[in-house]
């Protein structure tokens, strides 16, 4: 295979980033997970047979920001300076936010958007024997900032 059609035909590649500026990248993203009372109920008073769900998905939306481009194919390896990861239980569901935060030359979108999904499996995955109905959604970026396109800030 020749190397000068590699990226012809519409074949998925990596982003060339060796010629980007390292700047500071800042990514926030939000979900959430739905429940029943008995499970919510479970979470929020640690009444879990598997534990702290609260504090388990905390730890794996960490971990899963730092993993992302082991998940997710094409993304960059990225050194992450910051990752943190809140996960609030409000009426019935959990809110999810992560920020994360390099100095590079890629965004980290992608890192704060794994971050909050797999936080939000865990939750599942800790709750699921009380309730296998519940609804993991709402995942999106909600800001943005650093590299060339600028700021980015979801209209609430």
């Amino acid at each position: 295979m020749e190397l000068t059609h590699l990226n012809d035909g519409g074949e998925a590649h990596m982003v060339d980033t060796g010629a980007k500026a390292d700047t500071v990248r800042i990514a926030e993203a939000r979900g959430t997970v739905s429940m029943n009372d008995a499970a919510y109920g479970a979470i929020v008073r640690g009444d879990l047979k598997k534990g702290d769900a609260l504090g388990a998905a905390r730890i794996a939306g960490i971990m899963a920001a730092k993993r992302t481009s082991d998940l997710i194919p094409l993304c960059h390896p990225i050194a992450l300076t910051r990752v943190e990861v809140q996960c609030e239980p409000v009426d019935g569901r959990i809110d999810i936010r992560a920020r994360v935060e390099c100095v590079g030359k890629t965004g980290v979108e992608m890192e704060a958007l794994t971050a909050v999904s797999v936080a939000a499996l865990t939750v599942y995955d800790m709750a699921k024997a009380i309730d296998r109905g519940m609804t993991i959604g709402n995942i999106e970026l909600v800001h943005k900032s650093g590299g060339k396109s600028g700021d980015y800030r979801r209209n609430e």
